[in-house]
């Protein structure tokens, strides 16, 4: 639409199944390029993607006219089927339901790329289930912890 302009920064985070740990780093990069072509092919700009073996972390500057959702909904169904189709896991892939968004402003991109770049040494120091937590709270989110990620049993 003519004189439609938008800065929308999105920090999407999303887990594996159970929140297993099947990334694996001999992959995880060519995943992270297939995922910036889904995001590129809706319109959006990618502007960081990267993980650890149990979930990712994608920037992205969103184009309104995709939903968040139906966004996240096309990068999941395609990357399952990638990693299915090039069976990179043993047995079946799929991410876990749900995601979280969570938006910035321009000030914030530098340290936030930095943030998503740096993942492995993060984790080093906090769990996923951690820095998770720490993300919602510092966003006044309130959820139940019941529904937070769920642990293989």
């Amino acid at each position: 639409m003519p004189n439609t302009y938008t800065q929308l920064l999105v920090q999407l985070v999303f887990a594996v199944k159970f929140r297993e740990a099947v990334i694996a780093r001999h992959w995880r990069s060519d995943l992270c390029m297939y995922i910036s072509g889904i995001v590129r092919k809706h319109g959006h700009k990618l502007l960081c993607v990267n993980g650890v073996a149990d979930h990712l972390h994608i920037l992205v500057g969103m184009h309104p006219r995709q939903s968040i959702s139906e966004l996240v909904q096309e990068v999941k169904k395609a990357s399952s089927k990638w990693i299915n189709d090039n069976r990179l896991v043993r047995g079946h892939f799929s991410w876990q339901e749900g995601y979280s968004a969570f938006s910035y402003s321009q000030e914030a991109l530098y340290n936030l790329v930095r943030y998503i770049e740096n993942q492995k040494e993060h984790h080093k120091k906090r769990t996923f289930r951690e820095e998770y937590v720490a993300m919602l709270k510092d966003f006044n989110i309130e959820f139940e912890d019941r529904y937070i990620y769920k642990e293989l049993s």
